[in-house]
């Protein structure tokens, strides 16, 4: 779960402690980069000296993004907008992606919808969307660029696929059913494709959070889920944003040889 709060970045602060030259010479694609977890991994990303290509809906959010990641980081960055349910546009944002930052080793599937809502009260629409973005939307970034990851790892080269999940998936929270199962699905999948994938090379993993401080769910149509959410919020210390991406840079960080399976960031009062 997280919360609605929007989180914007403005300074290098939003990258402070990432090691110069940590992803040297790595070509990360994050998708839901225009804000919130997607936004502050990229600013690590960028410190750390990988190229980056953001991918999200909002292109005025993407290009500023991009113009302070090249200001601040020197990096190299691609922006460009992609909606991930919508397959043929990810295809070809791919192959842009290719031509001009080189072939990605690094896929960071953060692109998500949080709509929540007592069962017997919900939009169905809001079913439909979760479903496409959650779930479809993520089967797709990961097969649209899994050639990539495994040349990679073919070349010998660390290949790192990332699916953004949830403690939704695991711990129950009685007006969200289907955005906990669409996140459940995220984790049988990304447990699946480290059995097909990692005895070739590439690293699967799923970075599960807990109430960080981004907008997801601020949409939600149903306003006293919306009030409840805020509640959940204000009763214990929230994570941010930077803290999910921090912990998600070291994970993809590591040895080629190690995978960090399952990363789950929870507020330390949660246990």
């Amino acid at each position: 779960m997280t919360d609605n709060t929007a989180h914007t970045f403005t300074s290098t602060s939003a990258a402070a402690g990432v090691p110069s030259g940590l992803l040297a010479g790595r070509v990360a694609v994050i998708t839901g980069a225009s804000a919130g977890i997607g936004a502050a991994t990229a600013h690590r990303f960028a410190a750390a000296g990988a190229a980056v290509a953001l991918l999200g809906r909002r292109a005025a959010l993407l290009d500023d993004l991009a113009a302070i990641l090249r200001a601040e980081h020197s990096a190299d960055v691609l922006a460009l907008a992609v909606d991930v349910t919508d397959t043929a546009a990810l295809t070809a944002a791919a192959s842009t992606i290719r031509a001009t930052l080189g072939r990605p080793d690094l896929v960071v599937a953060n692109a998500g919808v949080m709509l929540g809502a007592p069962f017997d009260e919900a939009d169905p629409a809001e079913w439909d969307r979760m479903i496409d973005v959650n779930v479809r939307g993520l089967l797709a970034t990961g097969q649209v660029f899994v050639a990539d990851l495994l040349a990679a790892a073919e070349a010998g080269r660390a290949a790192d696929l990332v699916n953004l999940g949830s403690i939704a998936a695991e711990v129950i929270f009685a007006d969200y059913p289907v955005y906990g199962a669409t996140k459940a699905a995220v984790a049988q999948l990304t447990r699946n494709l480290r059995a097909s994938l990692g005895p070739r090379g590439v690293r699967v993993r799923s970075v599960d959070p807990a109430f960080a401080v981004t907008e997801l769910g601020a949409d939600m149509a149903h306003e006293a889920t919306r009030a409840g959410l805020d509640e959940m919020r204000s009763a214990l210390t929230t994570i941010t944003a930077e803290d999910v991406a921090d912990a998600l840079t070291y994970s993809v960080a590591v040895p080629a040889r190690v995978n960090i399976a399952e990363l789950t960031v929870v507020p330390t009062e949660l246990g």
